[in-house]
């Protein structure tokens, strides 16, 4: 998937709340949307080097959106809404994961919540949802990074479904290159993890799926274990 361009260099100032942050652009101050309802601290701190997309007229307060912020050596995508079309590349190139797929759909409601996709394989129609994860400790990555009570939710939701006979997954996209594995972060939020474990003893498919980050695009890579 190509990055939309131009993205400009730009410097964190600071955090005023988890949606925005100010910015120096060309020693220009910009207020930027934080597309990620995450805590980031370890990738948004005063200092950090961001690319910015400009963002002119969407009526917003702020004129930027955050894309990518440095890791060390790495890019990292922090927002969270490309989670879905991600995973929509690597279903319909990967057979691995659900099986071959005939059709993703997005943004499918059932019952009360809305899911990220419907995907229809030869293996059947799963409905799946996507968590994005930008937090990783020597190559293991972690979600959430922040307690989610809608994420537990969905858990837990995905797992009536599979109880009920039909098929259901959860997939982290770990939009950065250095993940092997992925696990909940029982630390932040023990809740979710206790919900990932009950989705999986449910019949729930978990995937994980690391990707890899430039300037210019974020390519899909391969398929990581789901350490539960």
């Amino acid at each position: 998937m190509r990055l939309p361009t131009p993205l400009l260099s730009a410097t964190m100032v600071a955090r005023p709340n988890r949606f925005a942050l100010w910015a120096e652009v060309a020693g220009q101050p910009v207020y930027a949307h934080v597309p990620n309802s995450g805590r980031l601290r370890e990738l948004l701190y005063p200092g950090a080097q961001l690319r910015l997309l400009p963002t002119p007229g969407d009526g917003r307060k702020t004129s930027h959106r955050v894309v990518l912020a440095r890791h060390g050596r790495l890019w990292v995508s922090v927002d969270s809404h490309l989670a879905p079309r991600l995973l929509s590349e690597c279903l319909l190139q990967d057979p691995e994961a659900l099986g071959p797929v005939r059709e993703v759909r997005g943004e499918v409601r059932h019952g009360t919540s809305r899911f990220d996709l419907l995907v229809s394989s030869d293996r059947g129609i799963w409905m799946v949802e996507a968590k994005s994860v930008t937090l990783a400790r020597h190559g293991l990555g972690l979600f959430p990074d922040a307690p989610t009570v809608r994420g537990a939710r969905h858990l837990r939701e995905l797992a009536a479904i599979a109880r009920s006979g039909a098929r259901a997954a959860v997939a982290f996209v770990a939009q950065r290159p250095d993940i092997t594995a992925v696990a909940p972060n029982v630390a932040a939020d023990p809740d979710f993890a206790t919900a990932l474990s009950d989705a999986a003893e449910a019949g729930v498919r978990l995937l994980a799926l690391a990707c890899r980050v430039t300037t210019r695009a974020i390519t899909p890579v391969k398929l990581v274990p789901v350490l539960v």
